[in-house]
């Protein structure tokens, strides 16, 4: 929930994901398939808040980042979990629609990153107002929580990831897993797997990669022993 990455593919995409978390938090369930106003859903569960940062169904994938355009002062108390937004958006007929008349009052800001119809959608709620920008699928792109890292550190893990780009040939789902897991591993404070004084670190890595006729989801457990 904490960087994601769209990366066309020949024939098809690819969405990952990792996710940034307070280790005393309950580890997450991983990913299955839900049935919820009977969709078929697949994601990983939050056993604290329910949600999910990351869920796919036959016709979109939806994945949620902290924070919007710039950090925010978190309030004391929200109306409801953000991983909550994530399942009533994909639990419906169509996600963009539903974003255009959720109410989010009393929702902390975020960010959503939204495959859907073979469009691409950015979608934020900064605590105040919706807005939402059409990208181009045909190009890439890296997000990273205005929440955990400054304008410079996201401009600098962006130029991260281009220069990965730019110096892979033929890439692979298996490629951006390893560009997740692994880049400027030393640097824990902002590299792709983080871990702040055994507090916080990264948890977990997720991915969709819907190629070739298939729509697979992928996930990695980092704080597996």
């Amino acid at each position: 929930m904490c960087t994601v990455t769209y990366v066309p593919l020949s024939t098809g995409y690819c969405l990952t994901s990792n996710r940034d978390e307070q280790i005393a938090r309950p580890r997450a369930i991983p990913p299955k398939e839900y049935t919820i106003n009977n969709y078929k859903i697949t994601f990983p569960k939050d056993q604290k808040g329910g949600g999910t940062w990351f869920a796919k169904s036959n016709t979109a994938t939806v994945v949620l980042l902290n924070g919007a355009q710039e950090k925010h002062i978190p309030k004391a108390h929200y109306r409801k979990s953000r991983g909550l937004i994530v399942i009533d958006l994909i639990a419906s007929p169509n996600v963009l629609e539903t974003w255009q008349t959720i109410s989010l009052e009393g929702i902390e800001p975020f960010t959503i990153v939204l495959f859907e119809n073979k469009k691409l959608h950015q979608l934020q709620w900064d605590g105040v107002a919706k807005s939402d920008i059409e990208l181009d699928t045909n190009k890439a792109y890296i997000w990273s929580s205005s929440t955990l890292y400054s304008k410079e550190i996201r401009a600098e893990r962006s130029q991260w990831f281009f220069n990965f780009l730019e110096e892979t040939t033929s890439i692979t789902a298996e490629k951006l897993c390893h560009f997740h897991q692994f880049t400027e591993n030393e640097n824990t404070e902002f590299g792709l797997q983080i871990n702040r004084n055994n507090i916080l670190k990264t948890v977990s890595i997720t991915q969709v990669v819907d190629h070739l006729e298939k729509n697979e989801i992928h996930y990695i457990d980092l704080l597996e022993s």
